[in-house]
């Protein structure tokens, strides 16, 4: 492994670094590798991010780290809190020379028993699933594993302040802007200082990927690390998944679930896979589709989280009815599997599922597509009020 030494003109961001990534800094700067598990330490856990204040460091070696590292976190732009006690921020981060920056959304969700951090993993969404506002805002690039790991610094420092000193993170999810795994390279570094004893110290339960569906990164991510996985289903069907994730086109639902498969049954994980389904009105939410989502998940350890569809401008869909939300679960219940009805928690802010937008400079036009879609659905609907 390397050591990522640069040049004084471009010092070496030490957040994200893994511990090996960081011992092997250490040993190349002529010091010891146990170093390594003192900066740790010292950012994430104690929250320090100014060398001088490290004191278990030679005055020496503080002076080195001065001229070669720094520790760059994104920055909080603006906070909102919702009526639930819900938090979102939108967080500010690098952009290219000649780029306007850009901001990703962060969401903390407080809950009697734990506090969990849905974090980002892209600006904006590879992706392009249609009831999702972040797909709407198109995609600029993948965040960096110092982006990633310093939603949690930011997230968790700011909590301090507002919970008199006390750390409210129980939970890390990956369901914020962003197919992780499409950012795989830079999620797993994130992951491994999210289970680091010498940084934050998650328990594996304590931290989920979700992803819609990338069936080699899945088989990757199983070989790696062991943490709790989430698949966005939303269909029970091949016809209507390829229209709401259109993903499911390369990886259809049966390859998927097979994925599924071998993840629970390497490393004798015995845990369940937890299936998103969120539920849009007239569209995913019959009886029949209930009955099918049974046959699908037949012979899988699952837990299914009913998700009531968070609406925003031009989506083009309607939440289902609270009864037929009902209706769905028990029909799941009658076949012995877990259901979950997630209540919606920050709407009043925009931070509830599917909602996340941020500021993205969309790279793949999608956003220009949408807000014209947008707008002839707006002149139709005007047209059939006038002919009415």
């Amino acid at each position: 492994m390397s050591a990522r030494l640069n040049s004084a003109s471009s010092p070496t961001n030490l957040v994200g670094m893994s511990r090996p990534e960081l011992e092997a800094y250490f040993v190349a700067l002529g010091d010891k590798k146990f170093r390594a598990q003192q900066l740790l330490q010292w950012i994430y856990q104690r929250g320090v991010v100014n060398f001088a204040e490290m004191t278990d460091f030679s005055k020496s070696l503080r002076a080195q780290l001065q001229h070669t590292a720094v520790v760059s976190l994104p920055s909080i732009e603006s906070e909102q809190i919702s009526s639930d006690g819900t938090i979102k921020w939108l967080l500010r981060v690098a952009a290219k020379p000649g780029e306007p920056s850009n901001g990703i959304e962060t969401v903390f969700i407080p809950e009697s028993n734990r506090g969990t951090l849905c974090i980002s993993s892209q600006v904006g969404c590879a992706l392009d699933c249609t009831f999702c506002a972040t797909a709407r805002q198109g995609f600029n690039r993948n965040l960096t594993a110092a982006e990633i790991i310093g939603q949690v610094w930011v997230a968790d420092q700011r909590l301090r302040e507002l919970y008199a000193g006390n750390s409210m993170l129980t939970n890390v999810v990956y369901m914020g802007m962003g197919e992780p795994l499409m950012n795989f390279n830079n999620v797993l570094p994130s992951i491994h200082l999210l289970l680091e004893d010498h940084a934050y110290g998650l328990g594996k339960r304590k931290v989920t990927v979700s992803t819609s569906g990338v069936v080699p990164k899945i088989d990757l991510l199983s070989e790696h690390v062991d943490v709790s996985l989430a698949i966005s289903l939303h269909a029970p069907n091949d016809e209507i998944r390829n229209e709401l994730v259109p993903l499911n086109r390369k990886f259809p639902i049966e390859e998927l679930l097979q994925s599924c498969r071998r993840y629970l049954a390497s490393k004798n994980r015995k845990e369940s896979v937890t299936f998103e389904y969120v539920m849009l009105d007239g569209v995913n939410d019959s009886d029949l589709h209930a009955h099918q989502l049974v046959k699908r998940l037949k012979g899988i350890r699952a837990k299914v989280n009913l998700i009531p569809f968070n609406s925003f401008d031009g989506s083009g869909y309607q939440r289902s009815a609270q009864a037929q939300i009902d209706r769905f679960s028990s029909i799941l219940m009658a076949s012995k599997i877990i259901v979950i009805t997630r209540r919606p928690r920050g709407e009043d802010i925009a931070a509830a599922c599917g909602q996340l937008a941020g500021q993205v400079v969309d790279k793949a036009h999608r956003a220009n597509h949408y807000v014209r879609m947008y707008e002839r659905s707006l002149i139709s609907r005007r047209i059939d009020t006038e002919c009415a």
